[in-house]
């Protein structure tokens, strides 16, 4: 099954849509029983009975790590982390750290800050709704609502944070404040992580940040999840990776398991079994991006994942993602690490500017594009 074209009907519905200014958060206060068309997904890329049958049955979990001593002299405690970084970012792609020194108090209110954004009457949100990738703080109901197959069930206010904030009157009131120490806090794990995954790497630990440029920028997505009245239907996020160095997610315990993650046992990336994510109280997720991918020589797996739609909500999360952003993209270049540890291992990727990785994403509508970069 295909879904049609954008006819001129279907253009027009999506714009009322848009123009109402209110995201799916608006369906659901109207009241809707039955999603809009346009919400629709064909049958082949929503989740499968086999893969909830695959979840019951199997025992894999995303790995924990606990960063407890990262910053210690104890060179024994370090290599263990390393070690431990290395295998989840080699393996899976995904894992999740706790005690990583980011307070609670700055995590519990910033999902409490996005819930109280998206939930403010749409008079307020309606100032910050726009399709304008040059305005820092933006707010709509899908970035790709005009270009995509079909629609996701999600709301979602980006923030450029890094390398300069939002001026406080760009910001709305719901987020003023405690966006901008939060991202604080979580550059600051960010810097811990980057270190870990150098020296993973065989490289000096200030390589990734300092070198790579992978601390330079960092776009914050903050997104809503309302219950969804048909779930089988819709998704809350397609099947993608990110076009980030690495993400750094929070997320919230609704409906937990909505993110999952694509685990492969090949280089095919239509097969391998979808594992759910399961929030872990005091955790954060990390994921290894597509730049981070080619940087690492494919050493470090970009993977796909996705969020499925449930009728529990509203679901929080907030993700940092750590890249190159605005005019720097056009000269910041990824090049692959061919380090003594290869055993004479080729560059696999040919080095390309962050820009170049970013329109090779957007019209692979969110898959990886890594391959058109292979040698």
């Amino acid at each position: 099954m295909s879904l049609a074209p954008m006819t001129s009907s279907r253009l027009r519905d999506l714009k009322a849509f848009d123009d109402t200014n209110a995201g799916v958060k608006g369906l659901v206060d109207a009241g809707v029983t039955t999603l809009p068309f346009f919400f629709h997904h064909p049958p082949e890329n929503l989740p499968k009975p086999a893969d909830t049958a695959r979840h019951a049955g199997g025992n894999f979990t995303i790995p924990v790590i606990d960063l407890s001593g990262a910053t210690t002299t104890d060179q024994s405690r370090r290599a263990e982390l390393v070690g431990e970084v290395l295998a989840a970012a080699k393996k899976v792609g995904f894992f999740q750290v706790v005690n990583h020194g980011v307070p609670e108090a700055a995590m519990s209110g910033m999902l409490a800050a996005v819930r109280r954004f998206h939930e403010e009457p749409v008079e307020v949100k309606r100032a910050y709704h726009t399709r304008d990738y040059a305005r820092s703080v933006r707010y709509h109901c899908n970035m790709d609502l005009f270009r995509a197959p079909a629609a996701k069930w999600r709301d979602t206010v980006y923030m450029d944070m890094a390398p300069n904030e939002p001026a406080p009157e760009e910001t709305p009131a719901a987020l003023r404040g405690i966006a901008a120490e939060y991202t604080r806090q979580v550059k600051r794990l960010g810097s811990t992580l980057l270190e870990l995954l150098s020296e993973a790497l065989g490289v000096r630990s200030g390589y990734l940040e300092q070198e790579a440029g992978c601390l330079d920028g960092i776009v914050v997505g903050a997104h809503y999840y309302p219950a969804c009245p048909e779930p089988h239907l819709t998704m809350g996020a397609t099947t993608h990776s990110d076009h980030s160095f690495i993400t750094v997610l929070l997320q919230d315990a609704v409906g937990s398991g909505a993110l999952q993650v694509l685990i492969q046992d090949n280089d095919d990336e239509e097969e391998g079994t979808w594992v759910d994510v399961h929030a872990v109280p005091g955790a954060f997720v990390v994921n290894i991006g597509d730049f981070l991918q080619l940087i690492s020589n494919g050493r470090f797996k970009s993977v796909q994942h996705r969020v499925v739609s449930k009728k529990e909500g509203p679901r929080v999360s907030v993700a940092c993602f750590f890249q190159t952003c605005g005019e720097a993209a056009a000269t910041r270049v990824c090049s692959p690490i061919v380090s003594n540890d290869d055993d004479g291992t080729p560059p696999l990727y040919r080095s390309a500017t962050v820009e170049e990785l970013l329109v090779s994403f957007r019209e692979k509508n969110g898959r990886s594009a890594l391959d058109r970069f292979r040698l």
